[in-house]
């Protein structure tokens, strides 16, 4: 029996025991969840033991639980590593999903005619991540496995990873292997196939901007004292210039300039502006001078504002000048930018435009660095060829706007490269309501990265 009739013949148990892990509402962010973390890494913990792996365990971290699993056939033979993250996003603004967020349903849409799976974490990462078990789960029907297995699968990603850090650290030995692979992060289109060779890295801050003591009568005092929020939203609005560009010292010193021919082949690949603009619902795109929007997203760095708070903000009025502003401060940074020397640098020049008379604090929440990995490999041509088996094109060299902070701290301290093998499209809205993931890249995923073992070999 091929890969793709085993497949075809137990589609509907794959979504079932998927649909099971997705239910269990694992919101790394919110402690309420704590016992539902648990829960899903108990999941998947019984999951590889079905599957026939060896030295099961759920590992404990002072936050959210890692679980590990391995299949050790031949120590001669080459060693994969599946990385994958079990939690997900918060389900916010929860009056936006047109399905209960953590009850999978199946909907036609005008890009997935056959069906796509809406609910949280069907897409980022557990659609993702669970293609990787059923791939195992081929393999040990239609022949065994090729190479040695090993999963590691976290409970903290979407909230920095932190604990996964110390881990990889304190096991090195454990976690020995060739080559790391990872599903999640997507494809051009549907019928266009892609690997990821390059992650922007992340920094992420919060500020707190203090100006009076107390909030204060709007009447009483307003136009005589500073409001926090406006000179806030005029220290924000300085942070970029009229071409886009940030205005921080030093921030662009050590992003690399790619040349004119490779920004020409890179412009090769498939990418509708239109229909990006259409699926927003946006008449028009905004971003750095001279950059086209696919380099804004992939190869430029950007600062953007995720949160911004103050006053009264509940229902009806309360005329205040408050004694505190906030906001969330993210930048998607490039190859040879140091997350922690762009936080530094921003910190310092957000203490540098502060008003007289305010007072500024600056919390570091999280980051991680860029990433870029090679075409050359034999991991890479191995993919290259699986995608090929079941698409019938070559996949295209991308470079994704996205962060995972874990991969390059992965080849930090394993000295390994990692191939970014994802399935999921633009229009999945993960992070945001109603995100979803199409059944033709669930299964074409799975076949795919059982194709992957075939050729690497």
């Amino acid at each position: 029996m091929s890969f793709k009739e085993y497949i075809d013949s137990n589609k509907e148990r794959f979504l079932n025991e998927l649909f099971d892990l997705i239910r269990i509402p694992s919101v790394s962010a919110v402690s309420e969840h704590n016992n539902d973390t648990r829960n899903a890494a108990k999941f998947l913990f019984n999951q590889f033991k079905s599957l026939g792996m060896d030295n099961c365990e759920i590992c404990e971290t002072k936050g959210h639980p890692i679980v590990y699993a391995e299949k050790i056939i031949d120590k001669k033979l080459p060693t994969v590593l599946v990385y994958g993250h079990y939690d997900v996003q918060p389900v916010d603004p929860i009056e936006l999903w047109d399905t209960e967020p953590f009850e999978p349903t199946i909907k036609k849409t005008d890009i997935h005619p056959e069906g796509a799976i809406f609910a949280r974490g069907s897409c980022d990462d557990k659609g993702q991540m669970f293609m990787h078990l059923k791939a195992v789960e081929v393999l040990n029907n239609n022949g065994g496995l090729t190479c040695n297995m090993k999963f590691m699968i976290e409970g903290e990603e979407e909230i920095g990873s932190d604990n996964l850090e110390t881990f990889v650290k304190e096991n090195k030995d454990k976690l020995d292997c060739d080559i790391i692979i990872v599903s999640d992060t997507g494809m051009i289109n549907k019928t266009t196939p892609s690997i990821t060779v390059g992650l922007r890295g992340l920094a992420y801050l919060e500020v707190e901007l203090t100006g009076p003591n107390r909030d204060l009568h709007s009447g009483h005092y307003g136009g005589s004292v500073a409001n926090p929020i406006n000179s806030l939203a005029k220290m924000i609005a300085s942070l970029h210039d009229e071409n886009h560009k940030v205005t921080i010292p030093g921030f662009y010193d050590n992003v690399i300039e790619y040349t004119n021919e490779q920004r020409k082949k890179d412009g090769e690949i498939p990418f509708d502006i239109d229909e990006f603009k259409d699926s927003l619902h946006i008449k028009d795109v905004l971003g750095e001078k001279d950059y086209t929007t696919v380099e804004r997203r992939s190869i430029r760095p950007c600062l953007d504002v995720n949160g911004i708070w103050g006053g009264y903000t509940e229902e009806g009025s309360k005329t205040v000048i408050p004694s505190k502003a906030y906001a969330k401060i993210s930048m998607r940074l490039v190859s040879n930018q140091d997350w922690k020397n762009i936080s530094s640098l921003f910190s310092d020049h957000m203490k540098k435009i502060t008003p007289n008379g305010m007072e500024i604090k600056i919390n570091e929440h999280h980051g991680g660095q860029p990433y870029l990995t090679s075409t050359d490999s034999k991991a890479y041509t191995a993919a290259s060829k699986a995608y090929f088996e079941v698409f019938g094109k070559e996949p295209f060299a991308v470079k994704d706007g996205g962060s995972i902070p874990i991969i390059a701290q992965f080849e930090k301290e394993l000295g390994v490269k990692t191939i970014l093998m994802g399935f999921g499209l633009d229009s999945d809205a993960i992070h945001s309501p109603n995100e979803h993931f199409g059944l033709s890249n669930f299964f074409n995923g799975i076949e795919t990265i059982t194709n992957f073992y075939k050729f690497y070999k």
